[in-house]
């Protein structure tokens, strides 16, 4: 699938494509369906279907200390798109520059000159341009008077709720895997590469991976049922304490899957930790033979919960 750069004018086979705009961070079920209409007008119409997110996040411009919230990181965006059926991802760069640009500039400028948009799909509540003053609204009266077509996708209910990326987060803070991936359609996944650690998880009899959460959002600090999936394709089943390790000093926060019968070197591989179901809240251990046997029952739970996968 082909990324491409916002700065860049769009030529060629791309251009007059159909585009669905949105941040689309977890790319859930609602994304899905706003990507779903693009690519179905791109396809009825022998165009290419090209998914527009920004990158970063606006709300890293506006509010730089804000706690890590992301879901998905760029590249598994672009796979998520990619498996939707799009032809190519357009990561439109959120700097100062475009957070002033006028609604009408957006479009005329961006979304039509520079990107050649024939077709713009949003979902209802989209909102761009220099003080957000641009809404689908503004888009269909350009849309009638410039000669492009826009569609917005009505929001997807779960439950008589809307399906949202702050509900997701919301559940994932709860330990609420369950819901999380209803709404997302498959499990939370953080993707990291493996680095070496302290070796604790070895010296106690359960070998961790041990990886860094970026700008993930950090769901509730325990212990979890997991997969990975490794750059060969392999998916392996184990548990996951994700947290500060209290039990150690000094405290460091990490991410750490134990993969059961797997004794294969990680490091420096970049690897998919799928979050299944929450075992328990993190907890400290000032006996070591308790840590142990906890761990134990640990990885017991999890071989339980994930016995259908």
């Amino acid at each position: 699938m082909i990324r491409l750069d916002g700065h860049d004018r769009i030529t060629g086979a791309l251009r007059g494509g159909v585009i669905a705009l949105g941040n689309f961070d977890g790319f859930h079920a609602g994304h899905q369906a706003v990507v779903g209409r693009a690519v179905h007008h791109a396809k009825d119409d022998g165009r290419a279907a090209i998914v527009a997110t920004f990158d970063p996040h606006p709300v890293r411009l506006f509010k730089p200390d804000a706690p890590p919230f992301r879901l998905t990181t760029l590249d598994q965006r672009q796979e998520l798109f990619g498996a939707a059926g799009a032809d190519a991802m357009l990561v439109l760069p959120f700097d100062a520059a475009l957070a002033g640009t006028s609604a009408e500039d957006f479009i005329t400028g961006l979304l039509l000159d520079r990107y050649g948009a024939a077709g713009v799909v949003t979902g209802s509540d989209f909102v761009f341009g220099k003080g957000r003053r641009g809404d689908v609204v503004t888009l269909a009266d350009h849309a009638r008077r410039l000669g492009f077509f826009t569609e917005m996708v009505a929001p997807v209910d779960d439950a008589a709720e809307v399906v949202s990326s702050s509900r997701i987060r919301t559940a994932l803070q709860a330990g609420d895997c369950a819901t999380a991936a209803r709404l997302l359609t498959r499990p939370f996944t953080v993707r990291g590469t493996v680095q070496h650690g302290a070796k604790t998880g070895r010296q106690l009899g359960f070998p961790t991976a041990n990886i860094d959460m970026g700008q993930y959002l950090r769901p509730r600090y325990g212990i979890y049922a997991v997969t990975g999936r490794l750059p060969d394709g392999r998916v392996l089943k184990g548990a996951a304490n994700l947290g500060i390790r209290p039990s150690f000093d000094p405290p460091k926060e990490l991410l750490e899957p134990h993969f059961f019968d797997f004794a294969e070197d990680l490091y420096g591989q970049e690897i998919d930790i799928a979050f299944h179901a929450f075992i328990r809240p993190e907890a400290k251990f000032t006996d070591m033979d308790a840590l142990i046997a906890q761990i134990a029952a640990d990885c017991d739970a999890a071989k339980a919960l994930l016995t259908a996968i």
